[in-house]
């Protein structure tokens, strides 16, 4: 439910839950960057690499949305701190892929295990049948805004 009062806009409800959520995972992830040495940016880059094992620049680019040159000095930052590489494509000579290093990958390790072990506990009290079916809502929704008209502006979003 949105609300504006005089100068301030306002979303209440479940969409303002969400919002909160958001932020606070932002909020995590820059203290989580902060600790492992590299930008917010980076560790996105990072994580989109850990999930796919290995990725296109361009690939790398259209999933974080950014320009390649963008991606490209991203991962060059990240291959010259010895947590990503490049490896040459089999395939096309003019092409390569990223992947983590096993320093990335262990940094995405402690990673994956902190946000799990946070999770778990902020979920403690909660009944495994209600995370499921929070889960499946999540996805849900992820699947049904993923597909939206990008020329939608949600401010602070």
């Amino acid at each position: 439910m949105y609300e504006k009062f005089g100068a301030a806009h306002s979303l209440n409800g479940f969409p303002g839950a969400v919002v909160v959520f958001q932020r606070a995972l932002d909020s995590n992830r820059h203290r989580i960057a902060k600790q492992a040495g590299v930008t917010a940016s980076e560790l996105r880059a990072l994580s989109r690499v850990a999930e796919a094992g290995s990725i296109t620049p361009k690939e790398l680019a259209e999933s974080l949305e950014m320009t390649t040159g963008a991606v490209t000095a991203i991962s060059t930052r990240l291959v010259d701190g010895a947590l990503m590489r490049r490896v040459d494509h089999p395939n096309d000579r003019r092409s390569l892929f990223l992947e983590l290093t096993p320093c990335g990958d262990e940094i995405m390790k402690q990673i994956y295990r902190e946000f799990d072990a946070a999770m778990a506990v902020v979920t403690k009290d909660t009944p495994q049948a209600e995370l499921r079916r929070c889960s499946a809502l999540l996805h849900s929704a992820a699947e049904e805004l993923a597909p939206l008209d990008s020329s939608v502006f949600s401010p602070g979003l």
